[in-house]
């Protein structure tokens, strides 16, 4: 098990470079989409909070890791049918692009939604 990291450039550097470019470019993919949200390091990995936890990313062996919630993967199920997913989970394979679109897309519903239930 790596060390906790304490932010989120030191938990990026704990993985080799084509993992960490992939995780770079979503990470700037999710800052650009919500520039509002917070970023910080929780559950032990990357994180960005507006009103409450906007969505999660990790870096795995084969896959990243990227955790918009139950209902960003409900909303966006039919897109997400080709990756593995779970109820709040997307695995996003190493050896293929990261679907930035999507991720952009499956972002902004979480914005409005975290937005619209602390009203």
């Amino acid at each position: 098990m790596r060390p906790a990291a304490a932010n989120v450039d030191e938990y990026i550097a704990g993985f080799p470079s084509e993992t960490q470019e992939m995780l770079k470019q979503l990470r700037e993919t999710i800052r650009v989409t919500a520039p509002s949200a917070e970023e910080c390091i929780s559950y032990a990995i990357p994180t960005f909070k507006l009103r409450g936890p906007l969505v999660h990313f990790a870096g795995y062996a084969n896959h990243i890791g990227f955790y918009p919630g139950a209902g960003g993967i409900a909303e966006f199920k039919d897109e997400l049918s080709e990756y593995k997913t779970s109820k709040g989970t997307v695995q996003f394979p190493l050896d293929a692009p990261l679907p930035l679109n999507l991720v952009t897309r499956i972002v902004k519903f979480r914005v409005k939604q975290n937005l619209e239930k602390k009203k």
